[in-house]
């Protein structure tokens, strides 16, 4: 896995050639046990380096579009689950924990909630209030700026904007680490920022 902007976090990627960005999955290593975040399949190596690193004690799912290698690494671990909890009468897996608005499953991950995108209750965390962790409705498809899900995959844009600049309220955002496309390592509140106006120009 690769070490990203702080010490504690780690991650790892697959490209999607359909879509021409990569996939990424995170890894967040704390001493009360360590949470990783939409996990793709691991590489043996990638597998060796995350039980080296202790393992994991949460995986949490953002949407039931990002489900991935979820039960398999949870079985290796020993991690619990956790989805989003407008999704639980209909999501594709079994979960320990269903998370909405509000809820901080450990200490220091807060959880959103993003209306408006493709799945009900998508979730985005915000790690210790310096790291952003996004699902499917905010990506970047090129690197330095952050985008939408295209309007025609949003259940609705209206819904979709409001969460996006309820964002905007998390002014100690250094980072944005999204599902789908390139990470945002440095002045993340600015580029959220400048997605807001974007979309409300």
């Amino acid at each position: 896995m690769k070490k990203l902007h702080r010490p504690e976090l780690f991650g790892w990627s697959r490209f999607d050639e359909a879509r021409n960005i990569d996939f990424n999955s995170l890894l967040w290593v704390r001493p009360e046990g360590n949470v990783l975040v939409d996990p793709l399949p691991l590489t043996p190596h990638d597998e060796r380096h995350l039980m080296a690193l202790g393992g994991a004690v949460l995986v949490v799912l953002t949407s039931s579009d990002h489900v991935r290698d979820a039960v398999r690494i949870a079985e290796l671990t020993g991690a619990k689950l956790a989805g989003p909890s407008a999704e639980r009468e209909s999501f594709p897996v079994s979960c320990d924990l269903w998370l909405r608005a509000g809820d901080e499953p450990v200490a220091g991950l807060e959880v959103l909630e993003m209306k408006g995108s493709k799945t009900p209750g998508e979730l985005a965390l915000l790690i210790e209030g310096h790291t952003l962790v996004t699902g499917d409705l905010v990506r970047a498809h090129q690197a330095g700026s952050l985008n939408l899900l295209p309007d025609e995959k949003l259940v609705s844009r209206i819904d979709a904007l409001d969460s996006v600049r309820h964002l905007l309220d998390y002014t100690k955002v250094q980072a944005v680490l999204v599902g789908d496309g390139w990470p945002i390592f440095r002045d993340g509140h600015r580029v959220l920022r400048e997605l807001v106006a974007s979309l409300d120009g």
